[in-house]
């Protein structure tokens, strides 16, 4: 069992990862983005239908709203009902693991994302556990200890509720994949998304043989992946192991990343003190952008 739209990025509409939550400094900022607030000035109306309204134009055919934490599990469930078109996961992020000590009782805690999570697959709609992994870049929201012991924890509800995982990978490639390793028999595949390793850490995944990499190609994730050498380690991804993702509203092509000169399909844009329904906003990732991810591949690789 795999992720809806799991296809090579050269056939079908390729399956978009379209965020309402993130690490803890991000996941209430991203949602302020899509209600039209930027550092807390309402700039212009909130614009999710027009995202999504894009997004079907532009040949998307299903979005996944990934969750982040329990709450925000909730919230992506909630999104995910509105359109036959949207699903939606369940699970907790790294930098989010300590909200399972904090609620006072872990298990309870688990048990209250394994009862979501089997709601949300009774109405159709969750396809997947996680957002779930290990980002020791951002430390200072969760130690490694407590990122390692929720990540293990969470294969058991991969395990319960037999969907595959949608996983998280920074800074952490030696724990992760050892950890994955020994989880490997508990869930029936897998993405780690917005990938931002090394060529070796690329292998490390590919050698999973359930495993995919998700990529926001070019310039890929924009905290590693926006250099000639990152674009090499994208080359090195076969494409029926890749899929093609964005993380609306972060991670844009921006003029001075490497993979720009890739790039031959645009999007009307406006600044967001300029909004217009019918753009983007300047700055701002979407969904409808798949297509130029797709293009820059396609440029890449002949």
């Amino acid at each position: 069992m795999l992720l809806p739209g799991l296809t090579r990025p050269s056939s079908t509409p390729p399956l978009i990862f379209f965020s309402v939550s993130g690490a803890t400094a991000t996941s209430r900022h991203r949602r302020q983005l899509h209600r039209g607030i930027y550092h807390g000035k309402q700039c212009h109306a909130a614009d999710i239908p027009a995202v999504l309204a894009r997004a079907w134009a532009a040949g998307v055919d299903r979005i996944i709203v990934t969750g982040g934490s329990l709450k925000e599990s909730r919230e992506a469930l909630e999104i995910a009902e509105t359109d036959g078109r949207l699903f939606c996961t369940v699970g907790v992020h790294p930098t989010r693991c300590g909200e399972f000590e904090e609620s006072g009782d872990p298990e309870g805690h688990f048990q209250a994302l394994l009862a979501l999570a089997k709601e949300g697959i009774a109405k159709g709609k969750v396809v997947a556990v996680g957002e779930c992994g290990l980002d020791y870049d951002r430390l200072h929201f969760c130690p490694s200890d407590v990122q390692k012991k929720y990540f293990k924890k969470q294969f058991e509800l991969a395990e319960a509720v037999k969907l595959p995982m949608f996983l998280h990978m920074r800074a952490a490639g030696e724990d992760f994949c050892e950890i994955v390793s020994e989880n490997l028999y508990r869930f029936p595949g897998g993405v780690t998304h917005s990938f931002t390793g090394t060529s070796e850490d690329r292998d490390k995944l590919l050698s999973f043989e359930k495993m995919f990499i998700g990529h926001l190609p070019p310039p890929l994730d924009v905290t590693y992946l926006h250099t000639s050498k990152n674009l090499e380690v994208l080359q090195g991804s076969p494409a029926e192991r890749m899929m093609i993702e964005t993380d609306s509203p972060y991670c844009d092509i921006k003029n001075t990343h490497a993979g720009i000169k890739l790039v031959k399909s645009v999007w009307p844009s406006k600044k967001k003190e300029k909004y217009e329904p019918d753009s983007t906003v300047k700055g701002r990732n979407e969904p409808c952008l798949v297509s130029k991810y797709l293009t820059g591949l396609q440029c890449m690789n002949t």
